[in-house]
C-alpha cells in the first residue's frame, strides 16, 4: 500500500487536484489497467453515519424539552417558555452548520476509484491522503445498508496496517487493532459492491491462469500471492 500527501484548497471552485493525471488518482493509470467505478460519499449520508448529526439532534431536542419545563416549573408563561427555549436556538443552529459544513468537505474532498487492480481512496480535508489498495491485499470485501445509502468494508491481509486516524472516517468503526478501510455513505453501495465483487474475482482468476513461475503460490488464506523460490532459469 502506498499513501501520498498533499496538501489541497478545499474552498477552490474548480477541481483542487490539478496535479492529478487523473481525479482522485495519484499518477496515470498503467496501460494494463483500468478504472471501472469512481464516486464519492454522500455529504447527508457522512453527517449522520460518521458524525452522528442524529443522535446530536437528539440531544439538543432534549436540552430544549428540560429548558421549557424547567421554565415552567419555575412559574414562567408558556410565551416566556417558549422565549427561554428560543435562547438556544442560534447555538444549536451553529453547531449542526458546523457539522454539515464538516460533512460537505469530507464529501467534498474523497474520491473512491476502482480499478481493475485495485481500490484508491483519496482522503482528508485539508491534508489529501492516496491510499493504494491492490486486490491482492484485500482479504475479503463486503457491503452493509445503511438507511438509503451503504457502507463497503475492507478486509487487508498480510501484515501491513493503516493507522485509524489517518483513515477516519473512511475507517469500520472500533476496529483500532486491525484497522478496514471503509468506502463510506454511498447511496448506490449495493452497486457498488457487486462492480467491487466482479473486479475482485476476475483479478483471481487472471493471477491464478498466469504461469506459477510468474506469479508465485497464492496463500491460501491471504490470496497474496508469493515469491517464487528457485530463479526463472531454474524453474521450468
Amino acid at each position: 500500500m502506498k499513501a501520498v500527501a498533499t496538501l489541497v484548497n478545499v474552498l477552490a471552485p474548480a477541481h483542487e487536484h490539478e496535479f492529478e493525471a487523473a481525479p482522485g488518482l495519484p499518477e496515470a493509470l498503467p496501460a494494463n489497467e483500468v478504472q471501472i467505478w469512481q464516486g464519492s460519499p454522500d455529504a447527508l449520508l457522512l453527517a449522520r453515519q460518521a458524525l452522528h448529526v442524529d443522535l446530536v439532534l437528539i440531544y439538543f431536542g432534549a436540552l430544549l424539552a428540560w429548558r421549557g419545563i424547567g421554565s415552567a416549573y419555575d412559574g414562567a408563561t408558556f410565551g416566556q417558555a417558549l422565549l427561554a427555549m428560543a435562547g438556544m436556538l442560534p447555538l444549536i443552529a451553529l453547531a449542526l452548520a458546523l457539522l454539515g459544513s464538516i460533512a460537505w468537505l469530507m464529501a467534498r474532498t474523497t474520491v473512491y476509484t476502482i480499478t481493475s487492480k485495485r481500490v484508491v481512496m483519496r482522503v482528508g480535508v485539508v491534508l489529501s491522503i492516496t491510499f493504494n489498495l491492490p486486490f491482492a491485499q484485500i482479504a475479503s470485501a463486503g457491503w452493509r445498508k445503511r438507511g438509503r445509502g451503504g457502507d463497503i468494508v475492507l478486509s487487508l491481509g498480510g501484515t501491513d496496517r493503516i493507522a485509524y486516524l489517518h483513515l477516519w472516517p473512511h475507517v469500520r468503526p472500533w476496529q483500532l487493532k486491525r484497522t478496514q478501510p471503509m468506502l463510506r455513505g454511498l447511496r448506490e453501495a449495493q452497486a457498488v459492491a457487486q462492480t467491487l465483487a466482479t473486479a475482485l474475482q476476475q483479478a483471481e482468476a487472471a493471477r491464478h491462469a498466469l504461469p506459477l513461475r510468474a506469479v508465485g503460490a497464492v496463500d491460501a488464506r491471504t490470496g497474496v500471492p508469493a515469491l517464487v523460490a528457485k530463479p526463472l532459469a531454474h524453474a521450468a
